[in-house]
């Protein structure tokens, strides 16, 4: 994938190239996917992937019995060398920062942003292809931790293209850190990364998010960008044919923090459609203090199970 485009757009919502229509309806016969799909091509370290959590889950939660979704990996960044996206203003990491701040600022999910300026992230493979690894095995431990290393990266800083980061990150999902972390660094596992890459440019995915819903014709729609919930639902609708789709319950706050372990506050507003001067006392409604500890980073609050 092209790595010279590292400008996350507030306007566009997008992370990479700009130019393309926010919503339009696409022919994908070159994908052999038989049944209604959602691709979501993204990147450990696409900041406007983390702005888009709040509202993805949401739509997956209410609506992913009308769709199987798989995720991709795009590629965001290979290295740092020979780097120079001059249009943009980015020659080098200390560039991202002010980026990734302004999206953070806008979406209210907490990015800290100087992990660039401290410790910069040398490329978005290695937790790529750690995904892919675990990904082979089990998806839904590789969607927990594509959700942990963004954590990690965005509101507490760290460097997710370290081993010994990603060795943590792994562990504390249950697995063994240093044999999957090894394992991501063969080369095999680059192969696993370069068959994503194949298939984002099949899907003409060139920016991060990018959500494509196809049918069995393999005929559907492609969303770029971070977007509301709206444009999600209709395109969904516009790919099934149907004016009213059926959402299902949404969990209590109980069981998502069970099954998240933490929700910033933006995420709560989103998933249960409240304002954000109500989250407070709608946490107090649905948890027993003994559930969870509330904390503060960014000027955000944020919960976290015990």
């Amino acid at each position: 994938m092209n790595n010279n485009h590292m400008i996350c757009d507030l306007e566009t919502g997008v992370c990479g190239p700009s130019g393309e229509s926010e919503v339009e309806m696409i022919d994908l016969n070159a994908v052999t996917e038989k049944k209604l799909t959602l691709y979501y091509v993204t990147d450990p370290i696409c900041s406007h992937c983390w702005a888009l959590e709040p509202v993805l889950r949401r739509f997956e939660k209410q609506y992913s019995h009308y769709f199987h979704m798989q995720t991709v990996m795009g590629g965001l960044l290979e290295k740092w060398e020979g780097f120079a996206d001059v249009k943009n203003g980015i020659s080098g990491p200390a560039d991202v920062a002010g980026h990734w701040r302004e999206v953070g600022e806008h979406s209210r999910m907490p990015i800290d942003g100087s992990v660039w300026l401290q410790n910069p992230i040398f490329s978005s493979y290695p937790p790529s292809r750690v995904y892919k690894v675990i990904q082979q095995e089990n998806d839904e431990l590789a969607h927990v931790f594509l959700r942990r290393v963004r954590e990690a990266v965005f509101a507490f800083n760290r460097n997710i293209a370290e081993d010994e980061v990603l060795i943590e990150i792994v562990n504390n999902i249950g697995l063994d850190g240093e044999k999957i972390v090894k394992q991501a660094n063969e080369e095999s596992s680059q192969e696993l990364l370069n068959q994503d890459f194949s298939l984002a440019r099949s899907l003409g995915a060139t920016g991060f998010p990018t959500i494509i819903i196809v049918n069995e014709e393999n005929k559907g729609v492609k969303i770029v960008g971070a977007r509301p919930f709206e444009f999600y639902l209709q395109g969904l609708q516009q790919v099934l044919e149907m004016d009213e789709l059926h959402a299902k319950q949404k969990p209590s706050l109980s069981q998502l923090m069970e099954e998240e372990g933490r929700l910033f506050t933006r995420e709560i507003e989103e998933f249960y459609q409240i304002e954000q001067q109500e989250v407070s006392a709608f946490i107090q409604k649905e948890l027993l203090t003994e559930q969870y500890v509330e904390k503060k980073i960014l000027g955000e609050v944020y919960i976290e199970k015990k």
